[in-house]
């Protein structure tokens, strides 16, 4: 016997995918992980809180210098204000914070609201919660908000709609005018909005991230959730913070506290370190991913790639079309694997239906030299299918 949700799934997308690039010696541009921009001051922080100690149970709630500079960081940088006391929670991760925010706000019966493509993890957390969920898809290539469908998508039973900006796995940011319109129909329809904005500090080429938590209309409203494995570039942290009015924030973290109940105390402490860190160490990630995307994003052009557009996050989207009539993205993506040596991620696998979209995505927050490599292999492979094609 095993649970329906669960015993169903099958491994991740990018659990497959990095095994078939470990099989066959591929390039891998699939999982989000970066590589090479960790800060060293961060980790020095954490080293020396280590060996201070303490080393039991921190606060359920999370450290307290941890959760003043969640506040503070969001108020330096996003111009939002929260009470760190009443208004913070540190979570063990970002998936675990979205795990306590569906568990906390949904109940058997209600309908959820993800906009697709959508990071794997939110629709099991909310069906296991015991709630629908009702996906509303964006559109490729600028992935606009999908007015009308949200409207038609929202009925009696609507408890929530989950917001993610920087977009993944798209690189959309969300504009000032759509959150707007977002804040209204959350009053407009009487909902909640659970904003998963990990990617807070990862935008590009001037785009600043905005959080619906900031706009008056929707502060009571809002569940806004970041993560030092993204803006530290050490995802095997797992420390992720919740920012929410005390209406919300007290039952996430009553369901919190049966979760992982507290988050090692030497991550916590570096990790708010981190966030006290100046403005340079922000403009200087955004400036190195900024530089690794268009680097890669050349490279997919020069190898006869159609290349989306990419606003924040990690990731490029790339038009398999020319290479593949029929648009099967899983396909497509096993068998760059097998023929390229570059492993990517297929953008069904943000889709509940699964349905082929033509499109694969490409972590571009590598090393140089992993990019070049990736790029060169690509090349190889592009002569090698044209010569191919002309016998």
């Amino acid at each position: 016997m095993t649970n329906r949700t669960f015993g169903a799934l099958g491994i991740t997308v990018f659990e497959a995918m990095s095994r078939l690039a470990a099989a066959h010696g591929a390039v891998n541009l699939g999982q989000g992980f970066p590589e090479g921009l960790e800060p060293r001051a961060v980790v020095e922080a954490a080293a020396a809180a280590l060996l201070e100690g303490p080393h039991q149970y921190p606060p359920m709630r999370g450290v307290p210098e941890l959760r003043r500079a969640v506040a503070e960081n969001g108020a330096r940088f996003f111009g939002i204000e929260a009470d760190w006391e009443s208004e913070v929670l540190v979570t063990s991760g970002a998936t675990e914070a979205l795990a306590a925010a569906f568990f906390a706000l949904l109940n058997p019966g209600d309908e959820a609201i993800i906009l697709e493509p959508a990071y794997d993890s939110y629709a099991p957390i909310i069906e296991r919660a015991g709630a629908t969920v009702v996906p509303v898809r964006l559109v490729a290539p600028d992935w606009t908000l999908p007015k009308a469908a949200l409207e038609a998508a929202v009925t009696a039973h609507t408890r929530l709609i989950v917001v993610n900006t920087p977009m993944n796995p798209t690189g959309k940011v969300f504009s000032a005018e759509e959150l707007a319109w977002l804040a209204a129909f959350l009053v407009r329809h009487d909902l909640v909005a659970v904003c998963d904005e990990v990617y807070e500090h990862l935008t590009f080429d001037g785009t600043r991230h905005a959080s619906l938590f900031g706009l008056p209309s929707a502060r009571a409203r809002t569940v806004r959730i970041g993560s030092a494995g993204k803006s530290f570039s050490m995802t095997g942290w797992k420390v992720g913070y919740i920012t929410a009015e005390r209406a919300l924030i007290e039952p996430i973290a009553r369901a919190h506290q049966y979760l992982t109940f507290t988050t090692p105390p030497a991550l916590q402490r570096a990790v708010a370190a981190g966030l006290a860190l100046d403005a340079a160490y922000f403009d200087g990630l955004r400036g190195a991913l900024q530089e690794r995307r268009d680097f890669l994003a050349a490279g997919l052009a020069e190898a006869g790639f159609d290349v989306l557009p990419c606003s924040g996050a990690y990731f490029l989207n790339i038009d398999i079309s020319a290479f593949d009539a029929a648009g099967d993205d899983q396909a497509f993506a096993e068998r760059l694997v097998r023929e390229a040596g570059v492993a990517t991620i297929p953008l069904s696998a943000f889709y509940r239906d699964k349905a082929t979209t033509g499109l694969v995505r490409l972590c571009f927050a590598k090393h140089r030299a992993t990019l070049e490599e990736a790029i060169a292999r690509l090349g190889r492979w592009r002569d090698g299918a044209a010569l191919k094609a002309a016998e």
